[in-house]
């Protein structure tokens, strides 16, 4: 017997676990947050779950606010037997998570209660993380703070960087919410509570996140650059303009004790390299404000004379 479902979801993270649930169970709806602007242009665009809602032809819904009183009525009408959360960008009241007949359940992309937050596969590849992985938990009205039934560790590559790392863990959060969803239909789930004392966060990114405190050691750096792509970016200033670091690699074995931090060692066809706190920094991709993306030999083509990379 196929359950109700009602998915709430927004973000690219979120599609593929829409998809693995429309192939295999009765979604009803589908939540999503408002058009937007994006972009430089400011379109107005729908979100991703919307697009692919609307290829699934599945009804949504977008509420400005979901714990209103005129969604609460609408989401009634439905008589859900489950919430799926993944990725949807709104809390939910504790209203909103008593409307189900079951559960309302979370997919999270991290090891619960590692990285509890908004952006978990962020601050995991940023600070270094050599696995991550993925959970599905019971909400409550807490943050990421619900009775876990299911988790799976993914390793992080070291040439993975946030948008690589969360398609695998949304195929992977999608698998194992069908194997929780047959649990269910089985009577066979067990709901685990979290270690609190173990707990840690992932707070919402912020655009000052990306600045580039040469300081830090270069493989710091290189964790950085990777966890915020694409928002918001790794950046420096030249010049008063942001310079945007797309891509760069450490070399650790470097013994420079005289130059400071931000110093450019060199430059060839095959990189920048800038000294950091330890080691250093072989810039690879870079993009400087109003410009388009290139390579160091393309960006050394026009940037002939400089020396030093200073921060705001």
């Amino acid at each position: 017997m196929h359950l109700k479902i009602i998915f709430f979801g927004s973000s690219n993270f979120a599609v593929p676990i829409l998809e693995a649930l429309a192939k295999n169970e009765n979604i009803v709806l589908v939540i999503t947050q408002p058009d937007r602007q994006k972009g430089r242009s400011l379109k107005i665009a729908p979100t991703a779950v919307k697009s692919k809602a609307g290829e699934l032809r599945i009804e949504t819904f977008q509420p400005v606010r979901v714990n209103s009183k005129e969604s609460i009525e609408f989401l009634k009408k439905f008589n859900a037997d489950l919430f799926i959360v993944a990725s949807f960008g709104q809390i939910l009241s504790k209203l909103v998570l008593s409307l189900p007949k079951l559960y309302c359940l979370n997919i999270h992309a991290s090891l619960l209660p590692k990285y509890r937050g908004a952006a978990p596969i962020n601050w995991a590849i940023a600070n270094g993380e050599k696995e991550t992985g993925v959970t599905i938990m019971r909400m409550n009205e807490k943050m990421d703070e619900g009775d876990v039934v299911l988790k799976e560790i993914l390793p992080v590559s070291e040439q993975d960087n946030a948008v690589t790392l969360s398609e695998k863990l949304s195929i992977k959060g999608a698998n194992i919410l069908l194997d929780t969803i047959r649990l269910i239909r089985n009577n066979e789930v067990e709901f685990i509570a979290q270690d609190h004392s173990k707990a840690t966060y992932a707070p919402k990114l912020k655009k000052e996140d990306g600045l580039i405190n040469w300081a830090n050691s270069a493989d710091e750096i290189c964790n950085r650059i990777r966890a915020f792509t694409p928002w918001p970016g790794c950046f420096i200033s030249l010049d008063k303009k942001i310079l945007k670091i797309w891509k760069a690699g450490p070399i650790t074995d470097l013994i420079d004790k005289k130059s400071m931090p931000g110093t450019i060692l060199g430059v060839s066809k095959n990189g920048i390299l800038v000294k950091t706190g330890k080691g250093a920094l072989k810039i690879e991709e870079l993009q400087l404000e109003s410009s388009r993306r290139m390579t160091a030999k393309e960006f050394i083509a026009g940037h002939k004379n400089f020396s030093c990379i200073n921060n705001f």
